[in-house]
């Protein structure tokens, strides 16, 4: 379980989160959404140590994330950044290898090169495995930087913003991705995203923040209703349900 308890956070003196407080279970997809700069990257950031706790805490399954030693936290959890730079001259395969260094090999094992290729099929990327990350389109190069963090082989893995880049194909391609190796892997997504639909189509809780602050969190039913999305984005919408799921639309 990801436990966050009481987490406040400042930019210099600008305050970013409000006395956060969340648990999230093992298993499962879970949708992060809301405005931009409702907090919801530096919530992620601070979880995977990115950024330093300065109020409350933060554990993934009882290690408390501002004590464990990074590599034994890089074993239980993986995170994507918005913006997650790599070497241009590397290979597909090679970057997504990386996601084996806290595994602690100075060279990859047999077992290793199973899990990329594994990592690789299942992000669509077996073709371009020997293409070099400068050559790619900026759709594939965000799934090959997903599949990196899905080698890493850990329960947890935290998405900041995935379907940058992504047309509606792969958009809908990740997210299918992520909901069978949450359903089939018995991993635990947790995933900013601001496409709402997208959220609705496959997480199974989605938490709404909106100004530092967590205002809804529920099943997609739950939060895909006209009151609660007008809440969140100051706007009212209307929901549809298409095949069991609901669906927010908007006219411009």
């Amino acid at each position: 379980m990801i436990r966050i308890n009481n987490v406040s956070f400042k930019h210099r003196a600008t305050p970013i989160l409000h006395d956060v407080s969340l648990d999230i279970a093992k298993g499962g997809v879970v949708a992060l959404i809301g405005p931009n700069g409702a907090g919801k990257s530096t919530l992620l950031s601070l979880v995977a140590r990115l950024q330093a706790l300065q109020t409350g805490t933060i554990s993934v399954d009882g290690l408390p994330v501002d004590t464990t030693p990074g590599r034994d936290l890089a074993k239980v959890l993986a995170i994507l950044r918005q913006d997650t730079t790599v070497a241009s001259r590397l290979r597909v395969r090679e970057l997504v290898g990386f996601g084996r260094f806290p595994h602690g090999r100075d060279r990859l094992t047999d077992e290793d090169h199973a899990i990329v290729d594994a990592a690789m099929a299942q992000f669509d990327l077996t073709d371009l495995s020997d293409r070099f990350i400068e050559t790619l389109s900026g759709g594939q190069r965000q799934r090959a930087l997903v599949a990196m963090a899905f080698a890493q082989g850990t329960d947890y893995l935290l998405l900041d913003e995935p379907l940058n880049n992504l047309d509606m194909y792969y958009s809908r391609a990740l997210m299918r991705s992520l909901r069978s190796v949450a359903d089939a892997g018995g991993k635990t997504v947790v995933i900013v995203l601001h496409d709402i639909n997208q959220a609705s189509a496959h997480a199974d809780r989605i938490v709404a923040m909106k100004d530092g602050r967590i205002v809804a969190d529920g099943t997609p039913a739950d939060i895909l209703t006209p009151d609660r999305l007008e809440a969140v984005f100051g706007f009212r919408m209307r929901v549809e349900t298409i095949a069991g799921k609901p669906f927010a639309l908007h006219q411009l």
